[in-house]
């Protein structure tokens, strides 16, 4: 999951409030909640807490830091009032608070205390830094495109139909290959022979694309990449297009159904239904500091073009 290229990042002026997602079963997570919001505070930045978070955040906020939770604003679902949102976690965090902001113009700013966290620009030990950064303006937001999904199947009404990373068309757990009949502009492609088929924006490139084979794009290439998941046969090679193309899927199945999951959040269809995927309207903002880069995450985080033969 890749992060924002500095080309394509234009500068911003400081939030006048911050909205804070976080991830509520991590200890060290909430250690760090507690840090941010004291920093925040004493910033002068109005703050905001999701619901859960706040209730798991209670038992942390200890002496000398009691009193932080209660001064707070709590929101369930968006924020009031925040020009600015906080993901505290991991790259799953930072996906659900994208999830929760489609249609908003709310930029994002992930702070990593998971593992990986390709889609955080700031590390655990760098909150004081970034909230200095973040109160004086020192900071880009690049935007992210997304894919929307439509199908002529029934969807749940609290199902979301964006992806920032990507869309995965899998067969069950216990299930044979399935065929995904893949048009592109109404022109057949191939019908790919698989366990499945990740289509992925270039924020997705480093995510599950990528473990299947894929490319890393640039996050600013305007591109799908579709990425067969174990295909049958090897001639079948992930491959880039425009996402200014409509892709329309037609999946096959003995066992009549399969899983589409959209940034991981995965439902059962049936077999027979229609699936087009195109570019969304709306797209992701997410905060980078400055003098971060693409690609120093890439040679960091992936340890890109590392000699590791010593």
């Amino acid at each position: 999951m890749s992060t924002s290229s500095s080309t394509s990042a234009t500068a911003s002026r400081a939030p006048r409030g911050v909205a804070i997602f976080g991830h509520k079963h991590s200890a060290s997570t909430a250690s760090c909640a507690v840090r941010l919001i004291r920093t925040l505070l004493e910033s002068g930045l109005q703050v905001e807490i999701e619901e859960d978070f706040h209730r798991y955040l209670a038992p942390f906020a200890t002496s000398p830091d009691a009193a932080l939770l209660p001064s707070v604003a709590v929101f369930s679902h968006t924020p009031h009032t925040a020009t600015m949102a906080i993901s505290l976690g991991g790259d799953g965090t930072f996906l659900r608070t994208a999830e929760k902001l489609v249609g908003r113009p709310t930029p994002i700013l992930g702070i990593n205390t998971g593992r990986l966290g390709f889609l955080a620009d700031v590390a655990a030990d760098g909150i004081e830094q970034a909230v200095r950064q973040l109160a004086a303006g020192e900071f880009l937001v690049a935007e992210r495109s997304m894919i929307a999904f439509d199908s002529d199947a029934n969807t749940p009404n609290d199902f979301c139909p964006y992806a920032l990373n990507e869309v995965a068309v899998l067969k069950h757990d216990n299930s044979s290959l399935i065929e995904v009949e893949t048009l592109v502009d109404g022109q057949l492609l191939t019908t790919y022979v698989a366990d499945g088929l990740v289509v992925s924006t270039p924020t997705g490139s480093t995510g599950y694309a990528l473990s299947a084979g894929g490319p890393i794009l640039s996050p600013d290439s305007s591109t799908f990449c579709l990425a067969p998941v174990a295909p049958h046969s090897l001639t079948m090679r992930p491959i880039v297009l425009s996402d200014e193309v409509e892709l329309k899927l037609r999946v096959k199945s003995r066992t009549r159904h399969f899983l589409v999951a959209l940034d991981g959040r995965s439902r059962s269809m049936e077999v027979g239904c229609e699936i087009t995927l195109r570019k969304a309207d709306y797209s992701v903002k997410v905060v980078r500091m400055k003098g971060s880069d693409f690609f120093h995450t890439l040679r960091c985080k992936l340890m890109w073009g590392l000699d590791q033969r010593n």
